[in-house]
């Protein structure tokens, strides 16, 4: 198997790994508890933090450990609205369901909510956003790179927006920390998500990035944990693994950066020389460098996901929507036509994949290709 869906998950780093079974075998403790082991665990937790937090370029305290992506998305948007009641939202018609769901979700309890569109190329509308402040706006949320598309979106000067309106801006960075160089510094982003299994690390673990002064309402309720915004005892193994992953990602990331680089240009242009029509769906320079998402005409990329599905790791969609054959709401969103969107596929490489699996990649999907369009309609 050549395992070419990065964007979806990472598979864990072996320094990961040992990170994890070690915290497991020696920081057993409660971080709570007040006794020698529990201690440990606590200084063990706080270096961690420091870790995660330094890879950010933020302070410690503003590290909030969370679950994963879907948790921060979830606490930096509704704990905004608990914290400072009903009010207006900006976000973009591609986010993240875990974004767009609470939205939605947030418009049937008296909140209002503006959808920014994009362009062809995937990148949304800034004047639109500007355009769309209110009085009443709380809260800006606007993802950093597309799971879809890998498009990066010009969020540096949505921060200048949002700080020059006293507006709150949360950023969906799952995508891009650890595959591109990023710290929060001079960022203007108030809130950060991210998840330490899009970079190589554990699932079931991430962080909110939240600036100091910033107010924040929990979502759950118990003790005080992570400044009691994230009640319940903390996932020290989880931590300890994500914590690796970030020294690892500030270690490697100009590596990372020119391999991935390399692997997706090499593949595309293979594609391109044997598939006519192939075309790359967003912008072609302004996205992540382990990301290609292209349309193949008269190819369903679900058919040809699942004729590679031994061979070749692809996504015909984010994994959010698996076994989902309708069009991409973020494809159809940049204006491709529901045929288009459908003939679309993901594909997304990572520190680990070799030229030589890419070459072979290459002459897999193009086999597939060819035998499924030659196949009785």
């Amino acid at each position: 198997m050549i395992y070419l869906d990065n964007n979806a998950t990472t598979p864990v780093d072996p320094e990961v790994s040992d990170a994890v079974f070690s915290s497991l075998r020696r920081e057993f403790g409660n971080p709570s508890s007040a006794h020698a082991v529990g201690i440990r665990a606590h200084e063990f937790l706080e270096t961690c933090r420091k870790t995660v937090a330094g890879f950010l370029g933020c302070n410690a305290e503003e590290i909030i450990f969370t679950s994963g992506g879907t948790e921060s998305n979830n606490l930096a948007i509704l704990g905004t609205v608990r914290r400072h009641g009903k009010g207006h939202i900006i976000t973009s018609s591609i986010e993240h369901p875990s974004v767009l769901q609470v939205c939605r979700h947030l418009e049937k309890n008296g909140s209002t909510v503006t959808y920014i569109s994009t362009d062809r190329n995937g990148i949304i509308d800034v004047e639109q956003l500007k355009n769309s402040i209110r009085k009443e706006t709380l809260l800006i949320s606007v993802m950093h790179a597309n799971n879809e598309t890998g498009v990066i979106q010009p969020i540096e000067e949505i921060g200048r927006i949002a700080r020059s309106h006293g507006i709150a801006f949360h950023c969906d960075a799952a995508q891009t920390i650890g595959k591109i160089p990023f710290t929060l510094t001079d960022a203007g982003i108030d809130l950060l998500t991210i998840a330490a299994h899009k970079f190589y690390g554990p699932k079931g673990v991430g962080a909110l990035a939240v600036r100091k002064g910033l107010s924040l309402g929990p979502l759950l309720f118990g003790a005080g944990h992570e400044r009691g915004l994230r009640p319940g005892t903390e996932n020290l193994p989880g931590i300890s693994g994500f914590a690796k992953a970030c020294q690892i990602g500030a270690r490697d990331i100009r590596l990372r950066v020119s391999h991935t680089t390399h692997l997706t240009s090499l593949l595309f242009a293979r594609l391109s020389s044997a598939l006519p029509g192939i075309r790359l769906n967003g912008h072609s320079a302004q996205r992540l460098p382990n990301t290609l998402n292209v349309l193949i005409p008269g190819m369903v990329s679900y058919e040809l996901v699942d004729r590679l599905k031994e061979q070749v790791a692809l996504s015909s969609g984010s994994a959010c929507h698996a076994g989902s054959h309708a069009p991409s709401p973020v494809l159809r969103n940049m204006g491709l036509s529901g045929e288009e969107a459908l003939s679309s596929v993901r594909i997304s490489a990572g520190k680990d994949n070799t030229l030589e699996e890419i070459e072979m990649a290459a002459a897999l999907i193009i086999d597939a290709v060819q035998k499924l369009k030659k196949k009785p309609s």
